[in-house]
């Protein structure tokens, strides 16, 4: 009897430091090492779609700190990138991959981007999908960007999660928020990045995710980082995705030869939706190395 994609996986736990990253591992174990990287508040459902047409691959889809059924940081820590490049190096060390490329949406993109350039001699390939680096702040808006993240760590701390009284209700809601999400993908998330609440049902992202963070790159940083992420790069981007993105993000790939960017048809979860098998299809013979036409 065949597998329906959903099943076709295995539910990992990688411990670092004693913190418990959960994930899903697809494909051939002797494949290729990729690890995918979801983008803010979603969790590792978010590469489903995509999976079972990087079967050959080895790849090992988390749920990033925070998210889906990964563990919470301390109250007292913050939700930044920084904090997120260790954790992407404890992963692989946790798998035992000395070397590997990386698949990863949005946020998950920044953070593989600056994990790359900062550790180049383990990161081998960069395929990313409507995500390169973050927007880059102007020093003047330090002081206020301080401020704004430790106002709103206070609030968000003592933050109670919405509970829904069904599934539906909670699908409902996914589809219907920042980015629009068809049904299937917003039944996807929820149902990895839900927990049980009495009658019925909340978000089990840590609330914290949704402070702002208390110091952002200027644009040399940012273009520093760019600079030294030298390997391969391929960078998907959705027709329809998040506004002024492609303005932004195309200029910056042109000054990098490394980076080959396609537009896809679609929105900011692309991924998940009608673009899922032709992106797949455009990463897969790049994530295996096979330097395939541009």
């Amino acid at each position: 009897m065949s597998r329906s994609p959903r099943d076709a996986f295995r539910e990992i736990t990688l411990d670092i430091q004693g913190n418990l990253i959960a994930a899903r591992q697809w494909g051939n174990p002797e494949g290729v090492p990729v690890l995918a990287l979801h983008g803010w508040l979603d969790n590792c459902a978010s590469f489903d779609a995509m999976a079972p047409f990087l079967a050959e691959l080895n790849l090992v889809a988390v749920d990033l700190a925070g998210h889906g059924q990964s563990y919470h940081r301390h109250r007292d820590a913050n939700y930044t990138v920084w904090t997120e490049i260790e954790d992407v190096l404890g992963m692989a060390d946790a798998l035992g991959w000395a070397s590997f490329s990386m698949l990863a949406h949005s946020r998950g993109a920044v953070i593989a981007t600056i994990a790359a350039a900062t550790f180049p001699e383990r990161v081998c390939r960069l395929a990313l999908i409507d995500g390169l680096v973050p927007p880059p702040t102007t020093d003047a808006e330090a002081p206020e960007t301080l401020r704004k993240g430790i106002e709103q760590r206070a609030r968000y701390r003592a933050r109670n999660s919405k509970v829904f009284e069904s599934l539906e209700v909670a699908v409902a809601a996914r589809k219907n928020g920042l980015f629009k999400l068809s049904d299937d993908a917003a039944r996807r998330l929820v149902e990895r990045g839900v927990c049980r609440s009495g009658e019925g049902y909340r978000w089990s992202n840590d609330p914290q995710l949704l402070a702002s963070s208390l110091a952002k790159l200027n644009e040399p940083q940012v273009l520093a980082f760019l600079d030294r992420a030298i390997m391969p790069i391929r960078l998907a981007l959705g027709k329809d995705g998040i506004q002024g993105m492609i303005e932004r993000i195309r200029p910056l790939a042109e000054q990098h030869p490394n980076i080959v960017l396609r537009e896809f048809p679609g929105g900011h979860h692309l991924h998940m939706e009608e673009s899922a098998g032709a992106i797949a299809a455009w990463f897969l013979p790049f994530l295996k190395g096979e330097n395939p036409p541009r």
